[in-house]
């Protein structure tokens, strides 16, 4: 049995770790806010552009532009986004089962985003090609070369597909690991609700006079075409980017209330202990005391 001594040493120890997990829920929610208007932000842009890729489609179907037909190779390419740090509860690990519940096509290599994300890669003995670090909070200058590097990969034939596994953001406590396609450009997706709330299941595309207005292109709809789509590759992968930071700072300030939470409950559990002790050691010496009173007596 512990003494009273040990259980106070361990009350000052929890006392200190609350202190510390509270410092961090505060910064993480102070993040939290900040990443979530970024993603929820980017949406609206997101949609706009679906809406002007979908008067541009059936210009784009006449030409058969690269980015809607599968690349010639028999591989996949995987950008992975996770996080680069961690205390964030079992975030990275359920993205990495996802990753491995995938079921992608031939041999896969691997473009990472986030050090958990190239750490778990390298243990799993996956052949990681490349590695873009981008700083929080994310900028689209930082998620660009991403994107370039994927179209050009694309573009070179070695790759059948290319595919984006990263946390989508739903709400504060609602986060899901998703598998998106990036390239080829899926035409029944253009024009649907790119919100990413509940993406990965089926997407019903109603397309309306008021959904898609009609617009006038210069000099003419292939070759606006033809500038604004590696344009939209680009800004697809910033929002998944912007959602899987959201993501982050959001699991991370849920871990750190729950620990903290924790932390105040055994202070509470040890304080109740560390009385009964002190309370039984003070009965001990009273009746220790009686005791020899009768004796003398």
């Amino acid at each position: 049995m512990p003494s009273t001594r040990d259980i106070r040493r361990r009350i000052k120890s929890v006392k200190s770790t609350a202190q510390i997990t509270k410092a961090m829920q505060l910064v993480a929610a102070a993040k939290m806010k900040k990443a979530q208007d970024l993603a929820t932000n980017g949406r609206s842009y997101a949609e706009l552009m679906n809406k002007i890729l979908v008067a541009l489609r059936d210009a784009a179907e006449e030409g058969s532009h690269p980015y809607f037909v599968e690349g010639k190779g028999d591989k996949t390419l995987c950008i992975v986004i996770a996080s680069d740090k961690g205390l964030c509860g079992a975030l990275n690990t359920n993205l990495f089962k996802k990753l491995l519940n995938a079921n992608l096509e031939g041999e896969v290599d691997y473009v990472t985003i986030g050090r958990k994300a190239t750490q778990a890669l390298t243990r799993l003995r996956k052949n990681v090609i490349a590695d873009f670090p981008v700083k929080d909070p994310a900028k689209f200058a930082e998620a660009r070369p991403v994107g370039v590097f994927a179209q050009e990969k694309f573009r070179s034939g070695d790759y059948k597909k290319v595919v984006v596994v990263f946390n989508n953001f739903i709400n504060t406590v609602t986060i899901v690991p998703t598998a998106e396609q990036l390239l080829p450009v899926d035409k029944v997706k253009l024009g649907g609700k790119r919100s990413y709330e509940g993406m990965g299941s089926a997407l019903e595309v109603k397309e309306t006079s008021t959904d898609v207005p009609e617009y006038t292109f210069e000099p003419n709809p292939a070759a606006v075409f033809e500038s604004i789509l590696p344009q939209y590759v680009n800004n697809t992968l910033f929002q998944m980017l912007l959602e899987a930071r959201a993501s982050e700072h959001s699991a991370r300030m849920v871990a750190m209330k729950n620990a903290t939470d924790n932390a105040k409950q055994i202070i509470k559990d040890l304080t109740l202990e560390y009385n009964k002790l002190r309370q039984a050691s003070i009965t001990n010496e009273l009746l220790e005391i009686t005791t020899a009173k009768m004796a003398l007596e």
